[in-house]
């Protein structure tokens, strides 16, 4: 399979005040574009050609870098863009809301744990929740490694990379994964890749 660019699900300035329409234009058009231009070119001859994008991600790991980084970003960003939506945080959906109390205690306390992740990830990388063993956890990647690749499956991530939040937020990457959690999230395609994880 080859990698291709879908437009986001939603207009460019449509999760302002949070993501402004030059943060989106930017990471989606140039960054994600890069990922999938250099993934496309490095899948040649890699002998993974017509796998999955998480078959591709999961068997390069470790093996083929260059490969590894621009398919699991591709990965990541593809998910990243359906994680938010306008007018997002708020109500979670049943299900996801009481498997979050059974794993962290209460949302507050997973909201913290997510948070954090992402504040002490060092450099670039993600903070994530994902499902283990059938048990939610948070975690954080460097880079562009994903939960994919430590027997997990992300059901949540947030984009710690700079470009994600350096126009609007500058250095104040506690602030942008605070608005990212409390009016960004969309848990409804959270909820979505729950019941398919949770299988």
């Amino acid at each position: 399979m080859s990698f291709t660019l879908p437009p986001l699900p939603y207009a460019y300035e449509a999760l302002q005040p949070y993501m402004s329409k030059e943060t989106l234009e930017y990471h989606h058009d140039k960054h994600h574009q890069a990922y999938v231009t250099n993934g496309n070119n490095l899948l040649k001859d890699s002998g993974l050609e017509g796998k999955s994008l998480e078959e591709i991600v999961k068997e390069s790991y470790g093996k083929n870098a260059g490969l590894f980084n621009n398919a699991g970003q591709h990965y990541n960003h593809l998910h990243f863009w359906s994680w938010m939506k306008p007018n997002g945080g708020g109500a979670i959906p049943g299900e996801v809301e009481k498997a979050i109390v059974d794993s962290f205690g209460s949302v507050d306390k997973f909201k913290e744990e997510f948070i954090q992740a992402g504040v002490t990830q060092f450099g670039s990388g993600w903070a994530w929740l994902s499902v283990k063993d059938g048990k939610l956890a948070v975690s954080k990647t460097p880079n562009g490694e994903n939960p994919l690749v430590h027997g997990a499956t992300p059901i949540l991530g947030c984009d710690v990379w700079e470009h994600s939040y350096y126009i609007d937020y500058r250095n104040r990457r506690p602030d942008y994964l605070k608005a990212f959690v409390e009016n960004l999230v969309n848990w409804d395609y959270v909820a979505e890749l729950y019941a398919k994880a949770a299988k």
